[in-house]
């Protein structure tokens, strides 16, 4: 559900590999190779996503990736805070309101949206229920 795709390309100076998002212009990640590259652009995605809760921007979804492009999949507990999000801003909630609405102190809304903090899933699907959304989990 959360997988974006990724253009690779290799510096031709250093040889490192570069990687870029179509959906996220402003996330950028590189690797000494294509491994660690990929590894790094999970992190970029991560920063692009608090870059546009910062913005109060909503997190742009995945498009199909094209020919060429690789995916970066968003851990579970990552593609469900940012469809939370979303979910929010989507219902003009903030965090104020999610907190009276989940019965919480506004701290534990704040660790709920952080994607630094390991919340659990079971949160998640909680406060996606209250805004009237499912988190659904795909095999591939």
């Amino acid at each position: 559900m959360f997988c974006y795709p990724a253009v690779l390309e290799q510096d031709p100076d250093t040889g490192t590999i570069m990687v870029s998002f179509p959906d996220l212009p402003f996330a950028h990640s590189v690797g000494e190779d294509e491994a660690e590259a990929l590894l790094n652009a999970e992190a970029a995605l991560v920063t692009a996503f608090e870059i546009c809760e910062a913005q109060r921007e909503t997190m742009p979804m995945p498009s199909v990736a094209a020919s060429g492009q690789v995916l970066v999949n968003l851990p579970v507990i990552v593609a469900g805070k940012v469809a939370l999000y979303n979910a929010m801003l989507a219902e003009s909630k903030r965090k104020a309101d999610m907190a009276r609405l989940l019965n919480i102190a506004p701290m534990l809304v704040d660790r709920l949206l952080s994607f630094r903090h390991k919340s659990r899933i079971e949160q998640i699907e909680t406060a996606l229920a209250v805004l009237g959304r499912r988190l659904v989990v795909g095999v591939m």
